[in-house]
């Protein structure tokens, strides 16, 4: 007999991409990290926290995150009391479904999308209600009509990296009577755009954001939440004591009024993956238009026996003989097409080099 409460017991756990052991020599375009080293603030900021070795590391963390959220409130212009800190936007995204969900209760959102909000559903018991996309990833209309408690909605969007107009998430948090609308902001600085400003004129909207992507610290674990005074005072009555180590804060902080550095880290990423665009558009790949690190490719129209699931699984198969990782999902709407990491130029290169020898 299993002592897990029946909803683990009947779920699937969170699948992350491969990760490649340490010294192996692997392109690795399949997690949607930056190529770059993140600010070089940001290494001694650590060095400072250590200055008199690691006897601080035998003391709690600030359980606030004050300097952190200090300088997310700089760089934001939102108070200090409307931000809260997370280890990594994961954590922030559990918090939400510890604060919000009571037996019963239910989420939505579009489909396809990232993929742990269905597994923290799972693992709460919540029912879900999903919304497809069309083709082109628009934001379905019908999703505004539903009664979830929460309301998720990735933008830019994760696999597709399409972006949603702040207008119509403002339409769609005034339309959840009683519902919370999430944007998780995990690629925004990749954006021409954002929809931060909702976090403090829409008071049932959270705006997540982390440092694993335009920060490139995905190895801190390091999110923040952007909301209304009461919903971040709610959010911290459930939040973990000490969820984040004192030098994830001050590299978090640093990285963060680095801001020149963040701009040319964004500009250098954005660049490539207009390269990454062109090169894969020409070898027949139906590139959808992104607004993130990275890309979603549909296989080219195939003249032969092969379908283009069948294409998509074969070029994720030879790149990946070839040391080449990026993502295949074998799922409805998205199993004919791959999700690549914009990686340095250099990398870019060895990819379209091994596509387009796959295509003969």
């Amino acid at each position: 007999m299993s002592l897990f409460r029946k909803s683990v017991e009947a779920m699937v756990g969170y699948v992350p991409g491969e990760q490649p052991k340490a010294g192996t020599k692997i392109i690795k375009l399949n997690t949607n990290e930056n190529p770059y080293p993140p600010s070089p603030t940001v290494l001694p900021a650590i060095q400072a926290e250590l200055e008199h070795g690691a006897a601080r590391l035998r003391l709690y963390s600030d359980p606030h995150a004050t300097s952190l959220r200090e300088a997310a409130s700089e760089v934001t212009g939102l108070p200090v009391d409307q931000i809260l800190h997370g280890n990594g936007s994961d954590e922030l995204l559990a918090l939400l479904f510890r604060a919000f969900l009571e037996p019963g209760d239910s989420i939505a959102y579009p489909y396809p999308t990232y993929v742990l909000y269905r597994t923290l559903a799972a693992a709460a018991g919540a029912e879900v209600q999903t919304f497809d996309f069309d083709a082109d990833f628009n934001l379905p209309e019908t999703l505004g009509g539903c009664d979830a408690k929460l309301v998720f909605v990735a933008t830019p969007n994760s696999p597709s990296g399409t972006q949603h107009p702040t207008e119509k998430l403002r339409t769609l948090a005034r339309s959840l009577k009683h519902g919370v609308l999430v944007v998780d902001e995990a690629y925004a600085a990749f954006s021409a755009t954002n929809a931060l400003e909702l976090a403090t004129s829409e008071p049932n909207v959270v705006v997540l954001r982390t440092f694993s992507k335009s920060h490139s610290l995905a190895g801190m674990r390091l999110g923040l939440a952007f909301a209304s005074k009461d919903i971040i005072s709610g959010l911290n009555k459930v939040k973990d004591s000490y969820n984040l180590d004192r030098l994830a804060i001050v590299a978090g902080a640093a990285s963060l009024r680095d801001t020149a550095w963040t701009a040319q880290n964004v500009a250098k990423v954005v660049k490539t993956r207009e390269r990454l665009t062109t090169g894969l558009t020409e070898l027949g790949y139906q590139v959808l238009p992104s607004s993130a690190n990275f890309v979603f490719a549909r296989a080219p129209i195939s003249d032969g026996a092969k379908s283009r699931v069948e294409l998509a699984r074969g070029a994720f198969e030879h790149l990946k003989a070839n040391g080449i990782l990026v993502r295949y999902f074998a799922e409805r709407l998205l199993d004919d097409g791959l999700r690549i990491t914009v990686g340095t130029d250099d990398e870019i290169d060895s990819l379209l080099t091994c596509l387009k020898d796959y295509a003969g």
